[in-house]
Formats: C-alpha cells, structure tokens, sequence
C-alpha cells in the first residue's frame, strides 16, 4: 500500500483493553485503526499490528478479542465498542484464519498431556517413595493431630458407637497393656471395641486401635483376639497407619490437581476416608506380623489361634467387609503363624470371666 492509498483509509478509533502476554495486568488503550492497528497507553505506542496478521480469539459476544500472528503469542487486545469492533471485521482479510490457532491448541494439548503424566507418574511412583521417607521424620505431636481427624472420619463412616460395659473395658485394657508391655518403646496406644457386624481391627495414625465385634463374635479364645491386637500394635510401631495417609492424602491431592481441584481442598477427608479402607504393602503385614509372633511368645502364648481366626473370618459369606480385604490372609502367613508357633509357656492373658466379659462387653449397657 502506497502513502497515497493509506492517506485514503478512514482512521476509526475507540477504546481497549490490552494484555501484552508477558505480565497478567489489564491496560486500558486507546486503539486507532487506520492501515494499521496501533495500540497505544496513555502516550506510548504498545503495538503495531499489521492487519492480516490480525486473527479474532474465542471470547463473549459482547467483545472481539484480538491477537496478533506476529506479536507475542499471548498478547490479546479486546474491543467493546461496536463501530471499531465491526471496522476491524471488515478490514481485517484473514481474522476469522486459524492458521495459527490450530499450532496454539496443539500445543496447550501436549502440554496438558504431559502436565497429566507427570502428575500420574508423581501420584504412583513418587509419592510412595516420599512417604516411606518422610513418615519417620514427622514429629509424633503432628500424627497424634492427624490421628483425631481419621479418628473423626472412622466414626462417622462406620457410625462407630464404643461398647460400654465396664468390665468388658477393664478386659480388653488388660490385654492391651499386656501386649504393649511386650512390643516395648513407641505409642502409648489406645483402644475400644465398638458395635458392628464388620469383621475387622484397625489401628489408626497415634495409636488409636478399633476391634469391631464382628470380629471379637467370631473369636473362639483371648489368644485369637490378642494375636490379631498385637498385630494392630505392630502397625502402631511402625507408623503404617500414618504412612498410608501420607501416600493417600498426596495421591489425593495430585488427583485433585489433574482434575480441577487445584487447592486439594478434599484431599484430606479423601485421605482418611481411603485409610480405613487400607490395603498395607506385604512387607509392612509381614513386620506386623513379626511382632505380634515376638509379642505372643514372649507372654507364652501360641501363636496358631490367630491364624486360625483369619481362616475362619475367610470362610464367612455373609456378605460383609472382611478382616482380611484388607490384611490379606496369604498361604506363606498362615504357614508362619504354624511353623512360628512354641504352643503355651505361660499363663492366660484373660481368665474364664474377662474373657466372658469381653465377648459380651458390647451386650452390657452401664
């Protein structure tokens, strides 16, 4: 175009908003479309587009919001005002192109797919690595903290009601302190039997441990029921409990990312919720297990009735969770629970009458 064709060209301004793709503050600009489209703040020219380099961008109707082929990628220019919106449509040969749309799309495509990769290889490989790292160093005061909050969770999913009768309580206290006194340093744990059909024990991040009657229903003797305690307690030891937590609150929150929830504001109820669910790595059931064998032995106890429980809790079909959905009962456990066991050396941990009044410390209302 000569000077004498540009001269010709009607000059149409009006206001805009200008973001210049390098900081996200809006500038209020006033826009002059002539043989070009200038752009300038106050005084200052910003930008100089050439018209068809000028390509319209997805935006309300009530605006045109504009870019340059040619500026900085995420430069944007919005018009409201009607006469110079419908100027620039008309003048501008190739604004309604997506040349360059289709390249812009594709790569925020590929970005995406590799932002949702990343997170994916995070949420399995590495936030498994960074708990079994980070749950050793965590002060004890901070899991005691996280502990109420799954406590709190537990008891409203299960609507967790604790069994009352006193001397089932001064039974189930005595097998406690009896095998806490065996497995040595660590929690000072806690406990209660509560009401459900379940068939299940857990113990929860700061030494929170929960036997569900339908598990104590099952129980033949106090050594089925110790033995299955002490392997609580071992989970307790080893901090299983808040390790799981970890890994799943960081899973949680990663998946919360990839999927919109970029404050992982769920994570943590999401977290507690997927612990009572828990499935321990085999490694963890195994040292569990180890010391609840020591913790046995070392009453004088046999260790084979706790197997025996677990077969009989597998053979159950009537259709509620399991004990073992999530300590999985497998053929090596079972056979070290028989080759370990030294049969009995010293005396009961319960009596005929706290053993009796722990099966019925949930039929007793004080």
């Amino acid at each position: 175009m000569n000077e004498a064709e540009a001269s010709a060209i009607q000059t149409i301004e009006g206001a805009g908003a200008y973001f210049d793709g390098l900081i996200n503050r809006r500038r209020d600009a006033r826009v002059t479309l002539g043989a070009t489209l200038d752009i300038r703040e106050g005084e200052a020219m910003v930008g100089v587009w050439r018209l068809e380099t000028i390509r319209r961008v997805d935006a309300p109707e009530s605006e045109l919001r504009l870019r340059s082929t040619v500026g900085p990628e995420l430069a944007r220019l919005i018009i409201v005002d009607a006469p110079l919106r419908a100027a620039i449509i008309e003048r501008c040969p190739a604004i309604h192109s997506d040349d360059a749309g289709w390249r812009m799309n594709l790569r925020i495509v590929y970005l995406s797919l590799a932002a949702g990769a990343s997170i994916i290889a995070l949420t399995w490989f590495g936030v498994p690595y960074l708990a079994d790292r980070i749950t050793p160093l965590m002060p004890r005061a901070f899991e005691a903290r996280m502990g109420e909050m799954v406590d709190n969770q537990f008891k409203a999913v299960f609507d967790a009601r604790i069994c009352k009768g006193s001397e089932g309580q001064k039974a189930f206290a005595k097998l406690m302190s009896a095998l806490q006194g065996e497995i040595g340093p660590g929690w000072d744990a806690s406990g209660d039997v509560i009401v459900s059909k379940v068939k299940n024990a857990v113990a929860l991040p700061g030494g929170r441990v929960y036997l569900f009657n339908g598990l104590l229903d099952a129980a033949e003797t106090p050594d089925e029921i110790a033995g299955v305690i002490a392997h609580e307690l071992g989970h307790v030891k080893h901090r299983d409990a808040m390790r799981g937590l970890v890994k799943a609150g960081g899973s949680s929150f990663l998946i919360g990312l990839l999927f919109g929830d970029v404050t992982g504001a769920g994570a943590a109820v999401f977290a507690a919720r997927q612990l009572l669910a828990l499935s321990y790595t085999r490694e963890a059931e195994y040292d569990a297990d180890g010391v609840a064998i020591d913790a046995m032995r070392a009453l004088g106890r046999p260790i084979k009735p706790m197997g025996a429980l677990l077969v009989r809790v597998t053979g159950s079909q009537d259709g509620a969770p399991e004990f073992l959905a999530s300590h999985p009962l497998t053929i090596a456990r079972a056979a070290r629970f028989n080759s370990e066991d030294r049969g009995e050396s010293g005396p009961p941990i319960l009596d005929f009458g706290e053993w009796r009044a722990l099966k019925n410390i949930c039929a007793d209302k004080d």
